[in-house]
């Protein structure tokens, strides 16, 4: 099949919504959790490149650039009701990313690379992720000295590149930011005492509280941590994480600080937390809460996973129209999907599309702005080897009646020159209650099973027969349930 020349970031995030808009219907049963381990094949399709198409590229990035507020333009920001805006009041949104722990990839802080990020990428933002309680942490074994000339050097490099600079205390395995309070005062007066001449700095004092800890023990926290930093930055710019991983800004809506220029954390996944946070998030803007996507990642939330791009742009063209600020996870070449460079990349900076995870490739197009999220879908981009609207035609129920399921196509992509489809499965039970389930799922021509989850899969000629896992074969009457799917490699 012809299809237009564009650039690898661009082709990659409209050839996945097209996928996600080809859904398949057919009659079944299934139900499901979370993804256990859906990492696909690395997406390699052909593609090639004009001089037309790399300038096109070229003007996308210094649009990009261009067009974001910096803090060369819009100054020190502060917060005016839900929104962040600069110096002038005029409404500031940043987007960027963050790096992974510092104690354990410090390579990527340096000058020249946060240059690319700002000039190349087009972000406005870099996020300091400094861990308090894991090996190398602040706050276990890891050397408080050289952590803090690293943020300190992270700023000022930051500053630099024009480029504004979250400090984050990145609370994650202690799980309730008040372990290690008095560690976190000591540190945010003694960065802030260093820190308090740059304009560009945002302080993050709690990453994502979780393990029960309540929204009441966050905002305690809060209350003594805020004044710290406040005594040497009076007017600082503030974010506060929210329970449950940063998730539960309801929360934080229902019963917010007494504080300026403050915004409240939340966190995503986009293959995990679809709708349903999305609204939350939506109301919580709609209430009145300033809010600040410090951190996301286009696959699960365990930072690895398949990878969902259908639900990454709807979650950025939320962002987008609500004016909230948002992160990427992370700057690394960790072998896991969140990364945003190759495993076998050693580079710290001049980095090539080539150098990029499937990850990085989408967060690049979208802070170049190649493929607005909402026009992909209409782009008719199409993918190697589409005739129709995918491989599977069909299936059936096998023993229960009232049970239905419908299937969707999410994902396809070439790799060694061989084509992979990625599916998704949710059933929904309109008969009596049952224990257990199974359906037979018909594809067209022969396939090999190479990743699955959240059911037991047994494939049989074109059939594939899938049945519930332990923990997800009891339904009610009414009842459906998602994330059963499937990898298949065809021919």
């Amino acid at each position: 099949m012809g299809r237009e020349t564009t650039s690898m970031a661009a082709w990659l995030r409209a050839c996945a919504l097209a996928a996600a808009m080809a859904g398949v219907l057919a009659a079944a049963a299934l139900a499901g959790c979370s993804p256990v381990g859906g990492d696909g094949p690395a997406s390699s399709g052909a593609v090639t490149k004009d001089v037309a198409t790399e300038g096109a590229r070229d003007d996308a990035s210094a649009d990009g650039a261009a067009g974001a507020a910096t803090p060369s333009t819009a100054g020190k920001l502060r917060v005016v009701g839900t929104q962040l805006v600069g110096a002038d009041g005029s409404p500031v949104q940043l987007r960027g990313v963050s790096t992974h722990g510092l104690a354990w990839f410090p390579q990527y802080v340096n000058e020249p690379f946060f240059r690319e990020l700002r000039q190349d990428w087009g972000a406005n933002v870099v996020r300091l992720a400094l861990y308090t309680a894991e090996s190398g942490g602040y706050c276990t074994d890891g050397d408080r000295e050289q952590l803090e000339a690293l943020v300190e050097e992270g700023v000022r490099f930051a500053a630099q590149a024009d480029l504004y600079a979250v400090v984050d205390w990145h609370v994650l395995s202690d799980a309730d930011p008040n372990r290690h309070k008095d560690e976190a005062k000591a540190f945010f007066a003694k960065m802030s005492t260093r820190l308090a001449a740059y304009d560009n700095v945002i302080y993050e004092i709690c990453n994502e509280p979780n393990g029960g800890t309540t929204w009441g023990a966050v905002k305690a926290y809060a209350e003594e941590v805020i004044p710290v930093i406040r005594e040497n930055v009076p007017d600082a710019v503030i974010v506060v994480g929210t329970p449950t991983w940063s998730q539960n800004v309801d929360e934080a809506a229902a019963d917010p600080l007494v504080a300026d220029n403050v915004l409240y954390a939340l966190h995503f996944y986009a293959a995990t937390h679809q709708q349903e946070l999305r609204d939350r998030l939506a109301a919580a803007v709609e209430s009145g809460l300033p809010v600040f996507v410090s951190e996301f990642g286009i696959c699960d939330a365990s930072g690895s996973g398949r990878i969902d791009y259908a639900s990454a742009d709807a979650w950025v063209s939320l962002m987008d129209s609500l004016d909230v600020s948002y992160i990427c996870w992370n700057l690394s070449n960790k072998d896991e999907t969140s990364a945003l460079f190759r495993p076998d990349c050693a580079k710290s900076s001049g980095f090539a599309e080539s150098d990029l995870s499937e990850e990085g490739l989408w967060l690049q197009g979208v802070l170049r702005g190649e493929v607005p999220p909402t026009a992909a879908a209409a782009s008719g981009a199409e993918m190697a080897g589409d005739e129709d609207d995918g491989s599977a035609l069909g299936g059936h129920s096998i023993g229960e009646e009232g049970l239905s399921f419908s299937m969707e196509r999410v994902n396809a992509w070439e790799a060694d020159g061989a084509p992979y489809e990625q599916y998704e499965v949710t059933v929904t039970n309109g008969g009596a209650p049952v224990d257990a389930w199974e359906v037979a799922v018909s594809l067209e021509g022969s396939f090999e099973l190479v990743d699955s989850w959240n059911g037991s899969f047994s494939p049989a000629g074109d059939t594939l027969r899938i049945a519930n896992a332990a923990y997800n074969g009891s339904l009610a009457t009414g009842a459906s349930a998602s994330d059963i799917g499937f990898i298949v490699r065809l021919g």
